[in-house]
């Protein structure tokens, strides 16, 4: 059992008990929830209206050298968290949010309307994340990256942000990729720190991303090459479904 002081702990079916008093506050009536019998919600943690939200979830935990409530977290309406997902504070996290189970959210990041992040998938600070995006089971985002409207990241997906690791300077130059709208990366594989991959384009299964890619192109292997354009797919021609 997790503890912490100024948390909640929500056992039964609508009633607090058991800790002390905190400011975590409810958009709604609590009946418009569905109240599993054990999780904790942190000090200044706003849910919408019809959260479902799993046994073992802990909302809003303070990053270090923060206490609890001193960053607002916010969840929007009809979000679905599953069972043992951990979501720190400062988030705000759009409409009909889906979650795995066991996902890690760490503390302030932006992220849109209808996302939905697979299982033991793990979300670094500081990210932003469009609306629609689907991140699938066990990726990796570290801080800085940007997944723009719409794209969709393959499980086991491996983001990087860091060129030299330890090296001096290291945290000062952090920079995660960035997945323009649409974008497809396939399952396994790795994308370097700073790489742009266009919109619309299509990353492999296993690719390891070295260099941007451009628009609407497919690229494979390691290193990734382009080997084709997505509009000369026929699964992605849209001519095909005229």
């Amino acid at each position: 059992m997790f503890w912490s002081e100024g948390a909640k702990r929500w056992t039964g079916r609508w009633h607090f008990v058991g800790v002390r008093s905190a400011t975590c506050r409810l958009l709604h009536r609590p009946q418009s929830l569905r109240m599993p019998d054990l999780f904790i919600v942190q000090a200044n943690v706003h849910l919408g209206v019809g959260c479902q939200i799993g046994e073992y979830v802990v909302l809003g935990v303070p990053p270090r050298g923060m206490s609890s409530g001193d960053l607002a977290t916010y969840i929007g309406p009809y979000a679905v968290v599953r069972s043992h997902t951990v979501i720190y504070s400062g988030n705000r996290i759009g409409a009909r949010f889906q979650a795995g189970h066991g996902v890690l959210i760490r503390e302030l990041n932006e992220i849109g309307d209808d996302v939905s992040i697979g299982s033991h998938s793990v979300i670094e600070h500081h990210v932003r994340i469009g609306n629609g995006v689907h991140v699938h089971s066990q990726a990796f985002i570290p801080e800085y990256s940007i997944l723009e409207d719409g794209c969709w990241i393959g499980p086991k997906v491996t983001f990087t942000n860091a060129p030299y690791p330890q090296s001096p300077g290291a945290k000062a130059g952090l920079k995660g990729p960035h997945v323009m709208g649409g974008a497809k990366i396939g399952a396994n594989a790795t994308l370097l720190p700073g790489v742009v991959i266009g919109a619309n384009a299509l990353v492999g299964a296993g690719a390891v991303v070295v260099q941007d890619v451009a628009d609407g192109k497919v690229v494979a292997g390691n290193p990734a090459r382009e080997i084709n354009d997505v509009s000369d797919l026929p699964a992605y021609n849209a001519s095909l479904s005229a």
